[in-house]
């Protein structure tokens, strides 16, 4: 009921001044999570607000159990009327995110505070293309060692962040997929949260690898980024002003299935001539095994173009080559401030990326443009689960929390 105090608009103006102090909010902690520790001060230069505000919204995240604040060191630079300045951080036991990356051919499982400082890991063989089942119990076994390896009661789980490499619609049903055949219609989201007991999240491990990047790797405060990931496929993870953008099915980024040869090999998706029929690294084992031998695998390609053979160097190049041609479409339409590139062939498909963005991208978009290879290598993906717990404000939110980091996923 609205009372003569309380109009519609006076509520309108309080609502929106409680989302721009959320907001401040989630500035103070993201700055907080960058530096680790920080004086009122330091923190009111990184995020440009007064330090009136820094403050206030210090007090209350204080209040929340979020922030703490440690007694200053002997010899500390004085703040205001000869008090040193006390340093403000984290507080870690405010609770925990899981992280859990299904590759194709292992389970990664990770453990981390709030502040995205991983406190325990596994990882662990399986066959995780053709047995779902067995792939989401051994999760579930694995998460409850993590706990037990951190220390970490099940309670303090905030949520629980996982990585698919398959395509995810938004009810986290995993779509067909001739790359994951035993997940194709599974609901990733129900099978994980009905073993765990948990709040579950899942996403393409191309969104999370983008994800991780732009929070903890080589895209740190770009707001506008193309994450590539190479791999069996191609997918990209795309973030837009700071947001992960997944389009209205879940299923944007599938840049493997953009038409590049029109009377190309048939792909997995039945369409002819797709981008990962010619530069995925399925695609570039296919060309060199006739002169490398039929055992030949990814390591021993990255091994083959580390060590400067002719012949892969060349076979990589073209495939990146190919990639930066697609991606150049996108970078016209999008106009990203960067491109970063992921997998185990990131730094060999480098440079045919690079010459075919400056080819083909505008002029004005390539000259705007950096490209680099990302630094998080085989651990993006499970970052960036983390970071999906992490970076889930209502999530966090209802939890009486709030969120770490300035990225909304």
């Amino acid at each position: 009921m609205v009372t003569a105090r309380e109009s519609p608009a006076r509520m309108g103006r309080s609502g929106s001044l409680e989302a721009l102090r959320e907001l401040n909010r989630l500035r103070v902690v993201d700055a907080l999570r960058q530096l680790g520790t920080a004086s009122r001060s330091e923190l009111a230069a990184q995020t440009g607000l007064s330090r009136t505000t820094v403050a206030t919204l210090v007090s209350d995240l204080q209040a929340r159990g979020l922030v703490v604040e440690d007694a200053p060191a002997a010899g500390a630079p004085v703040a205001g009327r000869g008090r040193p300045a006390g340093l403000l951080r984290l507080e870690p036991s405010a609770g925990v995110a899981v992280g859990i990356h299904f590759d194709h051919h292992d389970l990664k499982v990770a453990v981390a505070d709030l502040s995205a400082t991983v406190l325990a890991e596994r990882t662990v063989d399986a066959d995780v293309d053709n047995s779902a089942a067995e792939s989401l119990d051994a999760a579930a076994a694995l998460v409850g060692d993590v706990l037990d390896d951190a220390g970490i009661d099940r309670g303090d789980v905030i949520g629980v962040g996982a990585a698919v490499s398959g395509p995810i619609a938004r009810d986290g049903r995993v779509g067909r997929t001739a790359i994951m055949p035993g997940w194709a219609g599974l609901n990733a989201v129900e099978e994980l949260s009905r073993r765990l007991g948990l709040h579950v999240s899942v996403d393409n491990d191309a969104n999370l690898g983008a994800l991780a990047e732009v929070s903890f790797g080589a895209g740190r405060g770009v707001a506008d980024v193309i994450y590539v990931m190479v791999s069996a496929g191609i997918g990209a993870g795309i973030v837009l002003d700071g947001r992960v953008h997944r389009g209205v099915t879940g299923h944007a980024g599938e840049l493997g299935h953009v038409l590049v040869r029109p009377d190309g090999l048939v792909c997995r998706c039945g369409n002819r001539g797709c981008l990962e029929t010619v530069a995925s690294t399925d695609a570039v084992l296919a060309l060199l095994r006739p002169t490398h031998g039929p055992e030949l695998t990814v390591p021993g390609l990255v091994e083959l173009v580390g060590d400067d053979a002719v012949g892969a160097r060349r076979v990589v190049h073209d495939a990146g080559t190919e990639i930066g041609r697609v991606v150049a479409g996108l970078c016209n339409i999008l106009s990203p401030a960067a491109v970063i590139v992921g997998g185990p062939l990131a730094e060999g498909l480098l440079p045919g990326i690079r010459e075919a963005l400056d080819r083909y991208a505008l002029p004005s978009v390539a000259r705007a443009l950096d490209v680099r290879a990302g630094v998080l290598g085989d651990r993006a993906e499970l970052l960036g689960a983390l970071a999906l717990v992490i970076g889930d404000t209502d999530r966090l939110r209802s939890a009486g929390l709030a969120a770490i980091h300035v990225i909304e996923t």
